[in-house]
């Protein structure tokens, strides 16, 4: 998306959480422990990615994108779609979106990123008037 910005991936720490599951100092039962409503929300605002799930191994994840924001009013702390968050990209002057992995089968789930969307400083400020001095 053209006004993403802010984004921050969470890559490492995904990373680092896994190997504490594989080296059984986490148990399975501390990382899957996904709500009802963010397994819902996966079945009906997902996207599904290529990622295979990295504890059940069973099935690919679902990508979730959780909106938040005071413009949003009503709609902050909701999921939406892709095409939901580009008509909102255009809508609102800035909200924060956080993408979950899931996964529909062990209830895997895990931050992978954060960014901000909106048109907030997007627009194009008018030509400053020269001065004579300058």
């Amino acid at each position: 998306m053209r006004t993403q910005r802010q984004v921050v991936d969470y890559a490492l720490q995904r990373r680092a959480l896994l190997a504490e599951v594989y080296s059984g100092r986490v148990g399975t039962n501390e990382v899957c422990d996904a709500s009802p409503y963010l397994l819902r929300a996966a079945k009906f605002h997902g996207q599904p990615s290529d990622v295979t799930c990295p504890v059940c191994r069973k099935e690919p994840l679902t990508l979730v994108s959780w909106v938040y924001g005071d413009e949003l009013k009503h709609a902050a702390g909701s999921a939406r779609t892709a095409d939901e968050l580009t008509r909102m990209a255009t809508l609102f002057g800035e909200f924060s979106v956080y993408v979950v992995e899931v996964c529909r089968t062990c209830s895997w789930n895990h931050l992978v990123q954060s960014y901000v969307l909106g048109t907030r400083g997007l627009r194009e400020s008018k030509p400053r008037r020269r001065t004579a001095a300058e």
